[in-house]
């Protein structure tokens, strides 16, 4: 499928898939929904912890990863992140997008992305990097591994193969007791479906542009 890079309209990059007109990230603005979504009611919500454990399902322009190791700098946390990523960006896409402009950490940005596949990576002592090269579906995921999961794939009008009961068990046993699963989907039909699984499903507010989000908790 056909990408481009767009600007969102808080200034910062996203991609977009032309023949769906779907965005990796908010048309409202990508870092302010990123920053909202998964750091304010995500790894804020751990960072009490010695260490932590994050899945990302959904790699891609790697903005979760990066404001998760800024944060990690900023707070002195230890963080080890894995992310499952089956189409990579592109060089030409990467140097289109503008994410290092947050604070002018372009060499962090581009060693996340030039990071190699499938290997544990240690960018410094705050953040260590694993990502994983498959699909959501075919990837082995360690059960009761990880503090926080970031899930950040594409919407259910587009992939609802993703949002499906499968995948959420997977993730729900991938998680420890007391784990958080944070995504910027609300909808009811997700929701009802990672109740199923487990999940104890809270609705907090949005980032700018969308009314609700959840965040799950593995009790």
């Amino acid at each position: 499928m056909k990408r481009k890079v767009i600007k969102t309209e808080d200034g910062s990059s996203s991609i977009q898939i032309e023949e769906w007109g779907e965005t990796y990230h908010s048309v409202y603005g990508a870092v302010q929904e990123a920053k909202h979504v998964y750091i304010q009611n995500g790894l804020d919500l751990v960072n009490h912890l010695n260490s932590i454990v994050v899945l990302e399902m959904g790699f891609g322009t790697g903005l979760n990863a990066y404001l998760t190791y800024l944060a990690a700098m900023d707070k002195q946390l230890a963080i080890t992140y894995h992310a499952i990523e089956a189409y990579p960006v592109s060089e030409e896409e990467l140097k289109a997008l503008n994410y290092s402009e947050i604070n002018g950490e372009d060499a962090a940005f581009l060693r996340l992305h030039h990071s190699p596949w499938n290997e544990l990576v240690k960018l410094n002592e705050c953040f260590s990097l694993y990502k994983m090269l498959n699909t959501f579906e075919e990837q082995v995921v360690e059960k009761e591994s990880y503090d926080l999961i970031y899930f950040d794939v594409f919407g259910y009008p587009f992939q609802p193969d993703l949002w499906s009961e499968e995948i959420f068990k997977k993730m729900y046993d991938a998680l420890k007791v007391g784990g958080i699963l944070t995504t910027y989907a609300c909808r009811g039909v997700i929701n009802r479906t990672m109740k199923t699984v487990g999940f104890e499903v809270k609705k907090v507010a949005g980032p700018p542009g969308k009314r609700e989000m959840v965040i799950a908790y593995k009790r």
